[in-house]
């Protein structure tokens, strides 16, 4: 009986795999189970940490904002700020706050100082 000579497809899906885990330590870049495995456990932990990066970006956004707007006045704070936004309908997400926050405070504060005698002529008028 002749020897039968396996074909390549096999061989090229494993390499594709160790390319991928080419950077990884000791066996877990050689041997082709652990390669597998270690594969798709770094798959997952990178799909999670996109959605806690995103979280944490936003917490991050959340304390510049009140840091910045504690800082001028004790009492008035990022939530109030934030409902002060949303009753004019001012579209500025957190982002953009937190960026003005850090790059010109003041234009942070004309935006806050505006809102807060708006809402306050509306409520003393009784509009609202």
């Amino acid at each position: 009986m002749t020897r039968i000579r396996r074909g390549y497809i096999a061989r090229r899906r494993r390499t594709k795999i160790r390319l991928f885990t080419s950077s990884f330590r000791g066996a877990h870049s050689r041997l082709t189970r652990t390669i597998t495995q270690q594969k798709i456990r770094a798959l997952v932990s990178a799909h999670r940490d996109r959605d806690s990066k995103k979280r944490n970006f936003r917490r991050l956004w959340i304390i510049r904002i009140n840091a910045v707007i504690r800082e001028r006045s004790v009492y008035y704070s990022y939530s109030r700020l934030i409902h002060d936004l949303y009753k004019r309908q001012l579209l500025l997400n957190r982002k953009i706050l937190a960026q003005i926050a850090i790059s010109n405070r003041n234009c942070l504060y004309m935006i806050s100082n505006e809102i807060i005698k708006e809402v306050d002529c509306k409520e003393s008028s009784g509009i609202i």
